[in-house]
Formats: structure tokens, C-alpha cells, sequence
């Protein structure tokens, strides 16, 4: 006979609203009557609700116990896992497999059990834990748990730049048609590159964010990122790291980018200006960076400054980026692919070409967000396997600054500007100061790799120090941060 401690320990729990995390119990004991039946274990779900969780346990299996997991919401079937999972999720967004997204009604829910096989004589108690997460909480990303790749610091590499299915990625079909490409194409390409990481950034959509969620559990070595690329008639921009949707209509229901750019630093994103030198009339419609109305860029933490190959010439980023530096914005320079066609490897934009490599205290989504923020980026355009470039601000008072630190250097102190470059061909390199460049000369290591140095004298006001590394024929190779001086003054 089944025994069912008060189900509803579980409404004792539950709030009128779902403004913060519930946690609901749902316990009983199941006995042989049970054998070959189903179960439902009501709940409520209030109105704000943005994720169901169900987990599931019971130490049943020592006597051959076994219990199958569904989900019942207000209107019906959400879905069925079986015996295969334990603990399931389902938002407006994502879901676990075997399990619809979408939006969540109000009202009673139901968490199915089926037991498939429980001997006569056999008690098994179980529980089931139902956590309710609020929207603003989704939003915020306080439902998601922490996805950790590799622990080490390390300098990670990744595409923050790319289309699939999901908006306009296309590619060819079995038969040689050009199809919409699906998203495990792209990811797999990635792969192929030896990327770390990928940012997915459709346009002015998130449908891709359940996608996302299933595929990660198979590339346990490419972190994925759900982003998004704000698609606008006066420029785009990309948002690392979003937990849903984002307001794109700009001149409409968004009357200008500044309240964007606060929502995307209260929910801890990155916002990136995309390609802001291309054409925006009929050849690129809205492509070019051409705001109606100001920007307070202090709100922007980077600019797309090789977008495809173009990292050299008038379509280049690296112009725009500079003259923000000049202005006193301090932004991160990154690359990406803009990548349309996985199977493009000798197209305008395959994937990983740019590479952006991050300095982040581990691979995952925290750390490498964290990590664009602070600075310490460097744009690989070919992504040369091995490559690796280190910027340093030595002081003769024996204090320093890498790439993307700030440091205070009263007027008249002298200090050196150092890097450290890894490149599988011969290269140039250059130093820039404020956008000044100036030549240098590489010296071998002993460890392989090569270095230069340049003697610097502060006149204690603000600047930035880089380095980018060039083709024997003048074309970027890889494009460091600066190291800043006095901008925290």
C-alpha cells in the first residue's frame, strides 16, 4: 500500500510568488502495490514562475526498485524521461531532454512517477525535490549552475562570432542544396579548429539556447556560450553570455542602445560593437555602427575589431577601437568569425578564423566573460595553433602591469614595455603608444619563443601601450591589449 507523507510538505513550502528560488519536498514510500503503475504528485507553480526543476532520488536499487520521471504542468504533458534521468529542468528557453520549453502556466503541476518494477515484499522511500526559480532570476542567470571545462588559468581560444540554423548560417545538404545549417555542424567545426570555446550569436533570437544545452553534455571540451547579435538599422553588437531574450527594436520599442547596455551589465554580459566600419546603406543595411542618438560608451566592454578577414583596411575595427581608446573609453578588442557556413573552410569566414584568445582564471562561462572584461585579449586572425603573445609594463621601481592592467606613473618615471611572442612563421611586430606605431626588433629565447622591449617615460597623464605582430608583407597577424597608465586616476 502506498504511504504518502503529506504531500504536501511541499505546499508548506511553496510561495504565493516566484520572486526568489522555492524548494519543494515531495516524499512517500512506495510499496509492491505500486508494482507496473503511475503516480502523480501535484504542486503549484505561481504566476512569474521561469524554471521547473525536478530531482529525483531513492535507494531503491539494492532491491531492484526502479522509477521512471515525467512532468504534468497546468495544461498537460511536459514530458517524460523515464528511468534515464533523475533530475530534469524545463524554462520558457531550454529543457532537458525529453522535455518541451516553453512557457510555464500557472496553476497545479504534477511530477510523474512510473514504477516499471518493485518486488511484493519491497518499501522504498523516495524523494523529489521541485525547485521553482522566478523569471528575473533566469534572466539573471541564478538558475543555471556553474560549468567548469578546466579548472587551470590559461590562455583559452574561441569563436565569439557565429550564425547557425537558428537565424541565417546556411551550408550545403547531402544532396548539394543549400539548406539552413544546423548548429552541430558548426560546433563541430569548431572542434576541427581547436577552439576551447564558441559564443553562438543569432540574430535578435535565443532559439538556439535549448540546442546549446542539450549539445554541452557530448562537447565536454568546447565550452558553449548562448549570445546574441543585437541586429538593429543602426549598427550590431553582440551580447556574450544572455539567458534569454533581448531587446533589439532599436528607434521603437528601445529608444536608443543606453538601456540595453545597462541591462546587459546587470545581468553580468559582455556588449560588443560588431563590425563597426562595414557600410550601413543598401550594400550592408544597418551593418555600420551609426547611432541616432548618443552612446554612453562607457557602457560598451568591447569592439569586434577583426570581423572575418577583414582585419586590415578600411573595413577593419582596429581604426574605431583606437579612437575610443583616445577618447578615454577603455573597451577589450576581440575577433570572430561572423562565420555563416561551417563547411566554408576556404570562404570569407570559417569558423575560428579570427580566434580571440582570453587569459581566464578556467574554462568557463564566468572566467571568460570576466576575463574579455578585464583585457587581457589578444586577436589571432589566422588562429595559428601554438601562437601566443604577452604584454608586460615593467617600472624601474620594480612594479608591473600585463595586458589589460592599469598602473599609475607619475610624470618623469621610466619603465619598460616588454612582450613575449610564439608564431610558427617569421613575423614583424610592432609597438603602439596613444596609436603612435614603432617597429621593433625580435630577440630569440631560449625557451623558443621571442621577445622585444621598448624604454618608456610617463608625463604622468593617461595612456595605452600594445603591441601587434605582422606578415613579412605588413598584414596583421595577431593584435594585442593595451596595458594602461593612469586611467584610474
Amino acid at each position: 500500500m502506498r504511504r504518502l507523507l503529506p504531500l504536501l510538505l511541499a505546499a508548506l513550502a511553496a510561495s504565493t510568488s516566484a520572486d526568489a528560488a522555492d524548494v519543494l519536498h515531495l516524499q512517500g514510500t512506495l510499496t509492491g502495490t505500486d508494482h507496473q503503475r503511475y503516480l502523480e504528485l501535484p504542486f503549484q507553480v505561481p504566476q512569474g514562475t521561469g524554471r521547473v526543476g525536478v530531482t529525483l532520488q531513492h535507494d531503491g536499487g539494492k532491491d531492484r526498485t526502479v522509477i521512471d520521471l515525467g512532468l504534468l504542468d497546468a495544461n498537460g504533458f511536459r514530458g517524460w524521461s523515464g528511468g534515464s534521468r533523475s533530475s530534469i529542468s524545463v524554462s520558457r528557453y531550454d529543457a532537458s531532454g525529453g522535455y518541451l520549453p516553453g512557457a510555464l502556466p500557472q496553476g497545479e503541476w504534477k511530477v510523474l512517477l512510473g514504477i516499471p518494477n518493485i518486488r511484493t515484499h519491497v518499501h522504498t522511500p523516495y524523494k523529489v525535490e521541485v525547485t521553482l526559480w522566478s523569471e528575473a532570476e533566469v534572466q539573471a542567470g541564478k538558475d543555471r549552475p556553474a560549468l567548469v571545462l578546466d579548472p587551470a588559468p590559461a590562455w583559452y581560444r574561441g569563436d565569439l562570432h557565429m550564425h547557425s540554423t537558428h537565424s541565417d548560417g546556411s551550408c550545403s545538404s547531402q544532396r548539394g542544396n543549400k539548406v539552413p545549417c544546423p548548429l552541430f555542424l558548426s560546433l563541430q567545426a569548431a572542434v576541427r579548429q581547436g577552439l576551447d570555446f564558441v559564443v553562438v550569436t543569432e540574430h535578435n533570437t535565443v532559439s538556439h539556447l535549448e540546442e546549446l544545452v542539450r549539445h554541452q553534455p557530448w562537447f565536454d571540451r568546447l565550452l558553449l556560450i548562448p549570445g546574441m547579435e543585437v541586429t538593429t538599422f543602426q549598427g550590431h553588437a553582440n551580447i556574450f553570455g544572455i539567458n534569454g531574450p533581448m531587446p533589439f527594436r532599436l528607434g521603437d520599442t528601445l529608444p536608443d542602445w543606453n538601456p540595453l547596455l545597462r541591462q546587459v551589465a546587470d545581468e553580468g554580459a559582455v556588449f560588443s560593437i560588431n563590425h563597426p566600419a562595414l557600410p550601413a546603406g543598401e550594400d550592408c543595411m544597418g551593418c555600420g555602427w551609426t547611432p541616432a542618438k548618443p552612446v554612453d560608451m562607457a557602457g560598451v566592454q568591447a569592439v569586434e575589431v577583426v570581423n572575418g578577414s577583414q582585419a586590415d583596411g578600411p573595413r577593419s575595427g582596429v581604426g574605431f577601437w583606437e579612437r575610443q581608446l583616445q577618447q578615454g573609453h577603455r573597451m577589450t578588442a576581440v575577433g570572430g568569425s561572423d562565420s555563416h557556413n561551417p563547411g566554408a573552410a576556404d570562404g570569407p569566414s570559417p569558423i575560428g578564423l579570427p580566434a580571440t584568445l582570453v587569459h581566464a582564471d578556467a574554462l568557463s562561462r564566468e572566467a571568460l566573460l570576466a576575463g574579455i572584461k578585464q583585457g587581457r585579449v589578444v586577436v589571432d586572425v589566422r588562429n595559428a595553433r601554438g601562437s601566443r603573445l604577452e604584454l608586460r609594463l615593467q617600472t624601474d621601481d620594480g612594479r608591473s602591469a600585463d595586458m589589460g592592467q592599469d598602473i599609475a606613473l607619475a610624470a618623469g618615471q621610466w619603465a619598460t614595455l616588454l612582450t613575449e611572442l610564439e608564431y610558427p612563421q617569421p613575423v614583424q611586430l610592432e609597438f603602439i603608444v596613444d596609436g603612435k606605431r614603432q617597429r621593433a626588433a625580435l630577440a630569440p629565447n631560449a625557451n623558443g619563443s621571442q621577445q622585444a622591449s621598448l624604454r618608456w617615460r610617463s608625463d604622468g597623464k593617461r595612456h595605452w601601450l600594445r603591441v601587434d605582430v605582422r606578415a613579412a608583407d605588413g598584414s596583421l597577424l595577431m593584435l594585442g591589449n593595451p596595458v594602461y597608465v593612469n586611467w584610474s586616476r
